[in-house]
């Protein structure tokens, strides 16, 4: 008999910020039949719950406390000019100062530059979860020991479609002190196309019913949770173990890549403290409020105004910003998504102004605290190189989506023992309509530049054989184009043809690892008509074992 974990308040929430002391069921443990599995005999879309939500701090927020613009003593310049080059004379005179001081200031203001690199960048890549880190902690967020991440790369360096974007997965939990303190509740992916300048933020279901092998079945945001405790063999809330949090790294990635279609190599885990510290400590930031915004469920949090943001432009500080983000109940998770792009991209702009990452003010503001909320396996050198790739990422060119938003509706609710879940709307453990979605919209950033047509041949007398290849390759993204049958079908080896001598070296080099063959030059029958392809893929029975 397994035993089930669960809490007072059922209430559902997906993709959602939130940190309540009575969070929807953890997990059933152990293995459990497809017959304890049953879709709600009212089918909803994902946006469609009808329970109060979000964030639920054991104390009201407070609002957040905004600087003075130089955030110093007026009477002194500022530690930018007092550390420039031939201007250490603006702290006095230079026989009153002993060289000791000079080289001191000069240290301090190369780390300090640094951290505020490396900050915007976290910033950006966790979507607006994770600001600059000061000095002293930047070995306690960064602890990836890669120096690997590069804008581009050459073939060689890539495994599979996919690689060609830095996907970094966004965990965000309750922490030490809440109920469920290692449940992500945040599941954020954020993939960044560094050959096209783009960007894109996709939203996991945290009650996403998933089957863990050899852990039996789970909500998703059990997941993390999971790998982390079975590797220290105990229940802890600290995130100072390197290696359990690694294990939970990993699994996650695992687990969340199996389901989207794409490799996951990066992780940031920030708990929701770190979102309300991030937007005060750029000094808040600026939204357009399409409408106005009216949520009385969460008015508590709001000195008992239910309206949590007028239409128009607004200036939110990071508790306001928090409840914008979060709030649903009278709203849906497509709106609630787009007011979390907005808040991600206003963040981005805002961390990104030179007021901002300049001045070694606004870092000395960040807390000791932010060593332990948030975790990375990002090295400092990856963040460095991330933020040169995400400078030149335009605010048009970040889109937002999930797998809940019209008409787009890849997932609904259903019920597990009595506990509410979503499911893939095509049914438990079907994955392949999610797939094909979330490949074909973050596409491979070199296959996406490339866009080579490819013509798909079937060389056997295997019904539907080349339509198979035909469908698996759209399914990662590629431009196929004419799927037919060959002149002759005794071929026993799948032949790919490149008629780009070369020049679409990427997808070149895709092909020859899914196909597991080498391409040549010509084709074999000078009968095909390769009309206007880029390569022409001939299948042979060998596919049918590949397959």
């Amino acid at each position: 008999m397994h035993k089930f974990k669960k809490n007072k308040n059922k209430a559902i929430q997906v993709d959602g910020i939130t940190n309540s002391p009575g969070r929807a069921g953890r997990r059933l443990v152990g293995s459990h039949q497809g017959s304890l599995l049953k879709e709600d005999p009212e089918v909803r879309l994902v946006g469609d719950f009808n329970r109060p939500n979000g964030y639920h701090p054991s104390q009201p927020l407070v609002t957040g406390r905004l600087m003075n613009e130089d955030g110093a003593d007026k009477k002194l310049p500022s530690m930018i000019n007092m550390t420039l080059p031939g201007s250490i004379s603006n702290l006095g005179d230079e026989e009153d100062k002993p060289k000791k001081l000079k080289t001191n200031w000069k240290s301090l203001y190369r780390k300090l530059k640094l951290a505020s690199l490396v900050g915007v960048a976290v910033i950006i890549i966790t979507a607006g979860f994770l600001l600059a880190k000061g000095v002293i902690n930047l070995d306690k967020v960064f602890r990836g020991n890669s120096s690997g991440l590069q804008a581009i790369v050459s073939p060689s360096a890539l495994h599979e479609e996919g690689d060609g974007n830095i996907n970094i997965l966004i965990l965000g939990i309750g922490g030490a002190g809440h109920d469920g303190p290692d449940l992500t509740d945040t599941i954020l992916l954020v993939s960044i196309d560094p050959v096209n300048n783009k960007a894109y933020l996709l939203s996991v279901p945290r009650d996403l019913w998933i089957n863990l092998p050899g852990n039996g079945q789970m909500k998703i945001n059990a997941v993390y949770e999971t790998g982390k405790w079975k590797y220290l063999g105990n229940e802890s809330s600290s995130s100072q173990n390197q290696e359990a949090v690694e294990a939970g790294f990993n699994l996650d990635n695992r687990t969340v890549s199996s389901i989207v279609g794409i490799p996951i190599k990066y992780d940031v885990l920030v708990d929701f403290q770190a979102f309300q510290q991030a937007v005060d400590t750029v000094g808040g930031i600026t939204v357009n409020v399409p409408t106005e915004l009216y949520d009385p469920t969460i008015a508590w949090q709001n000195n008992g105004n239910p309206v949590i943001a007028e239409a128009g432009m607004q200036h939110f500080n990071g508790a306001q910003a928090l409840l914008y983000v979060r709030s649903r109940e009278t709203t849906s998770d497509y709106a609630r998504t787009q007011r979390q792009r907005q808040v991600v991209v206003a963040i981005k702009d805002k961390a990104l102004s030179i007021g901002t990452v300049s001045n070694p003010v606004k870092l000395a503001q960040l807390s000791d605290e932010f060593g332990n909320n948030v975790v990375t396996n990002l090295s400092i050198a990856d963040a460095n190189t991330l933020y040169g790739i995400i400078k030149k990422v335009n605010n048009s060119n970040i889109e937002s989506i999930g797998l809940a938003n019209p008409p787009n509706n890849y997932v609904t609710t259903g019920s597990v023992a009595g506990q509410s879940v979503v499911l893939p709307a095509a049914g438990f453990n079907n994955y392949s309509a999610i797939q094909y979605y979330v490949r074909n919209t973050l596409k491979d950033g070199y296959l996406l530049k490339e866009n080579a047509n490819i013509t798909v041949l079937n060389g056997t007398n295997q019904p539907n054989l080349g339509n198979n290849v035909a469908n698996t390759l759209k399914s990662y993204g590629y431009n196929v184009g004419l799927v037919g049958n060959a002149p002759t079908q005794n071929y026993k080896k799948t032949v790919l043809v490149d008629l780009t001598d070369g020049s679409d070296k990427y997808t070149l080099h895709y092909l020859e690892l899914r196909l597991k063959v080498k391409s040549i030059n010509s084709l074999p029958d000078s009968s095909i008509q390769p009309g206007s392809a880029n390569f022409v893929i001939i299948v042979g029975q060998d596919e049918a074992v590949n397959s």
